[in-house]
């Protein structure tokens, strides 16, 4: 007769006896495991260690973008402006919408530069850790520190750019103003709410790569819909719209923040005319987004990286 026995006797149960042993040695001496997602405040406090990598990837970015060029760091304003010019073509000329807006061409270029700094970051928040997963995987490290450097590469690109702005501004005849000073409140705003959908974005690009073919013609919507090239308050005087309809076309994060930077900059629209709402909505979009995005890309850190 043979015996057969179906496990090893306490096989099993040492093995557990020795895996939980070592589960609280390990975490008697602060051990943790690979990968796995930190406590929200360790998380920001480690986030805050590495700003000083944050700006300087966010720097070596934006001096390399253009480096294949020959006209270079000047892109980033040729850019934009070669997109206003053909809005004001398409829009100004055939379309005549320059006719219902006092100083249209400050007016577009403006929303034009307000607006591609949303748009950029938002494009690049949706490849920030997929297109990164060499750094992601070889190196330890906050991977929020990806689309927040992105969207401060953009920061930067807007502030190189601010200087031809101010230069269009001029040279059709609107003056300099103490208003002026209201754009960095403005910007501040915009790029916590930008950081913030980069990365919600970053986190939802990671899971399905698919997003990013999909992004330019959601992006190319929501610019149609924002008063880039037309006025919102002229709509919603002309035409009786539904309720609905007008909160959401005022609401628009990208509307609310090309508005102040037109209030602040721009004689015609002057700050002390700006209806109040506008930068209620911009506060409120700041929180909602930057608090919002951060939480929903922590919440999957762990997770960057794999597959």
């Amino acid at each position: 007769m043979t015996l057969v026995l179906d496990k090893p006797p306490a096989a099993e149960p040492a093995a557990e006896s020795a895996a939980e042993s070592a589960a609280a040695l390990a975490a008697r001496h602060g051990l943790t495991v690979i990968g796995a997602r930190p406590s929200l405040p360790a998380y920001v406090r480690e986030l805050w260690r590495r700003r000083h990598f944050v700006t300087a990837f966010a720097t070596a970015r934006l001096t390399a973008q253009y480096s294949r060029a020959r006209l270079g760091q000047l892109w980033q304003v040729l850019t934009p402006l070669l997109n206003a010019a053909v809005y004001y073509f398409v829009f100004g000329v055939l379309m005549d919408t320059r006719r219902d807006v006092p100083d249209y061409v400050p007016f577009l270029v403006t929303g034009v530069f307000v607006f591609t700094f949303t748009q950029q970051s938002a494009l690049a928040g949706t490849r920030a850790v997929s297109g990164s997963l060499g750094l992601v995987r070889a190196l330890h490290f906050p991977r929020a520190a990806l689309p927040i450097s992105y969207c401060l590469q953009q920061l930067q690109q807007l502030l190189f750019s601010l200087g031809a702005l101010l230069a269009i501004l001029l040279g059709f005849g609107v003056p300099p103003s103490p208003s002026w000073l209201l754009a960095l409140p403005a910007l501040a705003l915009q790029f916590v709410f930008n950081a913030g959908l980069a990365l919600a974005l970053a986190r939802l690009g990671a899971r399905t790569p698919d997003i990013a073919q999909l992004m330019p013609f959601v992006l190319r919507t929501w610019m149609y819909a924002s008063g880039v090239m037309w006025s919102i308050d002229k709509v919603l005087a002309d035409r009786d719209l539904p309720r609905m309809v007008t909160v959401l076309l005022q609401a628009n994060p990208a509307a609310v923040h090309i508005d102040l930077m037109r209030f602040a900059l721009i004689d015609s629209f002057h700050a002390d005319r700006l209806p109040p709402h506008v930068w209620a909505w911009a506060v409120g979009w700041a929180l909602v987004a930057g608090v919002g995005g951060f939480l929903y890309f922590w919440k999957a850190e762990e997770t960057y990286g794999r597959g």
